[in-house]
C-alpha cells in the first residue's frame, strides 16, 4: 500500500491540502519522517514506538496517515482535555483540510455521562441534604431534560468536585445494565453505540484500559472493532495498565452500596427493617475502617498495616458485616431488580476484600492509600509487560506508542521492558527547536543537599527570589512534593510584587486561564503542572524545579517493584528509580519551550544533576540546552533575551 506514504507524503507538501486549508502551515523534517514511519506501520499492521520531541507537529503526523489509511482507527489520549482537543479542533482541522467524510466519535468513561435512572431516584429521596447539594441537584435536573449528550463537561455552572456528581452518575458497579428501566435512553449507551460504527475513536487511556478489562470477561466492545490503536502520551500507559491489571476496593464503593441499599429499603423493600439496620451498621463499620488511619492522606504498604492486631480486628468486623448483609439480602432475591443488583455489587466487593486481604500473594503490591474522606486498597501487578504483549501481538493490527518522553539516556529498553513491547519497531526524533539559542539550564551553586530540608527551604526561597524578580515573574515554580509547595505558597507572596497563582485555589483550566490573563505572574504547581501543558510566548519563559522527581522511597509499588529486581539480581535504582525520574524530568523541562520563537530559562536546584555520576543520565535525557551555574549568568541571559524582544516590537512598529 506504497500509496498511502504516498498520499500522506503529498499531504504534507507545501502546496499540499493541509498549506492550502491551514495559515502558515510548514512541515517539519522530524514531523515528515514521523507521518512516514507512521504510515508505514499502518500499511505493515506493525507496532512502533516513537519519541517526538517538543514541536515536532506528532499530532498532525499520526491523523494523516490515520484518516487516510481507511482503517477503523482508535485514538487514545493521557486526559479528557486532550480528547476534546483532538475531537473538536485538531480532527475537524484535518478533515476539512482532507475533505475526509470519515464518521469521528469522541467517547468518554462512565463517570462522565448523566445517568437518567439515578438522578430520578435521588432527586426524590434526598429530602435532608445540604443547601448546595440540593441547589445541584436542581440545577442538573433541569439541564438533564436539554442536553443531547448527557455528557457532564457541558455543566460548568457545577462545581468539578459538586457533591451531586456521585448520585447522578453511575459506576460499573452500580449501573442496572439492561435491567434498568431508561436503557434505551442512556447517554453512555447512545456514546458507545455511535463509537461503535465510528471510523476514528478518541478515548482517554484509563478509558482503553477499562474496556480492556471487561474484554477479559467478555465485554469489551471497542477493541474487536479497531484496526489501528495509537497512543499519544504514551509514557502514561504503564502506571494506568498497572492500576486495570490489578484490583482495587474502596470505602467509597462501599458507602456508595450502603447508599444505594438505604434506597432500596426505604422503596421496594419497606417491609424489610431488619435488612435497614444491618446496612446501616455496615456503612457505620465502613467509616470506622477509614478512622483507623490517620486524618492526613497517605499511601503505604498494606501487608503490614493489615497485620497490625487493631486492623485485624477491624478487618474482621468489615468481614462480618458484609457476610451478614450478603445472607438476609439473599433471602429478598427476585423481589426488586434494585436489590438484586446491590446483591451482585455485595457479592462482587465481598470477594475483592478477600482476594486484597490475602497478604501471601507474590508478584504483586498490596497497597492502600487514604484521602481525606476515604481509603482504597490496591492489588497491582508488579509487571504488565506479558499480558499486555498478548493483547498487542495477538493479531495482525497496527500499534503505534508516541510522546515527547519515551527515552532515557538515548534508548527506548526501559519503557519497551515495562510494556512487553520488545519486537517493536524503534524511532527518535529530535525536537526541531533550537534549544542552544532558545534555552539556558542553571543549576545554582552552593545549595544545600535536598535532604537538608531547612537550609534547602531557605535558599530555594533565596534563589527563587532572585529569579522571578530578573524575569518579572512568567513562572511556572514545580515542586516534587505538596508540602514544599504549601510552605512555599506561605512564605513566597511576602517576597515577590507578582501575583502568585497555586495549585488547588480552582481548577487546572481556571489557573492556567489567570495565569496568561496576568502576563506577569508564577505559578507553583506539583505532578499535575509537569505535563500536559501548554503555555506559548511571553507569559511563560522561566521554569524552576525544586529537585529531581526521583519517587518517594516509601511508595509501596516502587518498593515492591524494587525487591524483585533485587530478587533476580538486578540493580533496582539504575532499572526502576532512575528511568522513571528521568522522564519525569523531561516532562517538567519540556513546559518551558513550547514554539520556535520562546526563549527561556529553566532551573533545576538540585546539585545531584552535577555531583552525582546519574546526574550524566539526566543531562544526556534533556534537550541540548546551554549550560551555567551562575545566577549572573542567568539574569544577563534575560536581559539580553528582553532587549532582543524589545528590539524586535520596536522593529515591527
Amino acid at each position: 500500500m506504497a500509496s498511502i506514504r504516498e498520499d500522506v507524503a503529498a499531504t504534507f507538501r507545501p502546496d499540499g491540502p493541509l498549506a492550502r486549508a491551514i495559515p502558515g502551515f510548514n512541515a517539519r523534517e522530524a514531523q515528515l519522517q514521523l507521518a512516514g514511519k507512521i504510515a508505514e506501520t499502518i500499511d505493515q499492521d506493525a507496532v512502533l514506538v516513537a519519541e517526538a520531541g517538543t514541536g515536532t507537529g506528532k499530532t498532525f503526523a499520526y491523523l494523516v496517515p490515520a484518516l487516510l489509511s481507511g482503517k477503523k482507527v482508535l485514538l487514545s489520549t493521557g486526559t479528557k482535555n486532550l480528547q476534546e482537543q483532538l475531537f473538536y479542533r485538531d480532527l475537524p482541522t484535518m478533515t476539512a483540510a482532507l475533505a475526509s467524510p470519515l464518521q469521528l466519535a469522541l467517547l468518554k468513561g462512565r463517570a462522565n455521562y448523566l445517568c437518567l435512572y439515578r438522578l430520578e431516584q435521588h432527586v426524590q429521596h434526598i429530602p435532608n441534604a445540604e443547601p448546595q447539594l440540593l441547589q445541584d441537584l436542581s440545577l442538573i435536573h433541569k439541564w438533564s431534560a436539554e442536553t443531547q449528550t448527557g455528557d457532564i463537561g457541558e455543566l460548568t455552572y457545577i462545581a468539578e468536585d459538586s457533591k451531586a456528581l456521585p448520585y447522578i452518575t453511575s459506576t460499573t458497579d452500580n449501573c442496572l445494565g439492561k435491567d434498568c428501566p431508561v436503557y434505551d435512553d442512556c447517554h453512555l449507551l447512545k456514546a458507545r453505540k455511535k463509537a461503535l460504527v465510528a471510523d476514528v475513536v478518541i478515548v482517554n487511556h484509563h478509558l482503553f484500559f477499562a474496556d480492556l478489562a471487561l474484554r477479559d470477561t467478555g465485554f469489551g466492545e471497542l477493541l474487536p472493532q479497531m484496526d489501528v490503536f495509537i497512543f499519544d502520551e504514551a509514557h502514561q500507559l504503564p502506571d494506568i495498565a498497572s492500576d486495570y491489571f490489578g484490583e482495587h476496593l474502596s470505602s467509597r464503593q462501599l458507602l456508595e452500596l450502603c447508599r444505594d441499599m438505604d434506597l432500596v429499603c426505604k422503596t421496594d423493600l419497606l417491609d424489610h427493617p431488619q435488612l435497614r439496620k444491618i446496612n446501616d451498621k455496615l456503612a457505620q463499620q465502613v467509616k470506622d475502617w477509614r478512622l483507623q488511619f490517620p486524618v492526613d492522606p497517605e499511601r503505604g504498604n498494606w501487608r503490614e498495616r493489615s497485620q497490625q492486631p487493631a486492623m485485624q480486628l477491624m478487618m474482621q468486623r468489615l468481614n462480618e458485616g458484609l457476610e451478614l448483609l450478603y445472607q438476609v439480602l439473599k433471602d429478598s432475591l427476585g423481589r426488586s431488580e434494585a436489590a438484586d443488583h446491590c446483591f451482585e455489587r455485595l457479592a462482587l466487593c465481598r470477594s475483592r476484600l478477600k482476594k486484597l486481604s490475602e497478604t501471601n500473594q507474590t508478584d504483586v503490591s498490596l497497597w492502600y492509600e487514604t484521602s481525606r474522606l476515604h481509603l482504597n486498597l490496591h492489588l497491582t501487578p508488579l509487571s504488565i509487560a506479558d499480558k499486555f504483549r498478548q493483547v498487542v501481538f495477538a493479531e495482525a493490527r497496527s500499534w503505534i506508542f508516541t510522546s515527547a518522553t519515551l527515552s532515557v539516556d538515548g534508548g527506548f529498553d526501559h519503557y519497551l521492558s515495562q510494556m512487553g513491547l520488545e519486537q517493536a519497531e524503534r524511532l527518535l526524533l529530535d525536537s526541531p527547536f533550537n534549544f542552544a539559542e532558545q534555552a539556558l539550564l542553571c543549576v545554582p551553586r552552593y545549595l544545600p543537599e535536598p535532604f537538608q530540608h531547612q537550609a534547602m527551604q531557605q535558599a530555594l526561597l533565596k534563589t527563587a527570589i532572585s529569579l522571578i524578580e530578573a524575569n518579572n515573574g512568567r513562572c511556572f515554580f514545580l515542586f516534587t512534593s505538596h508540602r514544599m509547595l504549601q510552605w512555599m505558597a506561605s512564605v513566597l507572596p511576602e517576597h515577590i510584587r507578582q501575583p502568585v497563582l497555586v495549585q488547588g485555589q480552582t481548577s487546572k483550566r481556571v489557573l492556567l486561564e489567570k495565569f496568561v490573563q496576568l502576563d506577569h505572574a508564577v505559578l507553583l504547581g506539583t505532578s499535575s503542572f509537569w505535563e500536559g501543558v501548554d503555555v506559548r510566548g511571553d507569559a511563560l519563559s522561566l521554569v524552576i524545579i525544586d529537585k529531581l522527581p526521583f519517587a518517594s522511597p516509601d511508595d509501596p509499588l516502587l518498593q515492591a517493584r524494587m525487591e524483585a529486581v533485587s530478587r533476580r539480581g538486578g540493580d533496582p535504582f539504575s532499572e526502576v528509580q532512575l528511568p522513571q525520574a528521568v522522564i519525569t524530568l523531561k516532562q517538567g523541562v519540556g513546559r518551558l519551550i513550547r514554539d520556535v520563537t520562546d526563549r527561556g530559562v529553566l532551573v533545576i536546584c538540585d546539585n545531584r544533576l552535577v555531583t552525582r555520576p546519574y546526574g550524566a543520565v539526566f543531562l544526556k535525557s534533556l534537550p541540548p540546552m546551554q549550560r551555567t551555574r551562575s545566577l549572573a549568568e542567568v539574569e544577563a541571559f534575560i536581559a539580553e533575551r528582553d532587549q532582543a524582544r524589545i528590539g524586535s516590537y520596536a522593529a515591527t512598529d
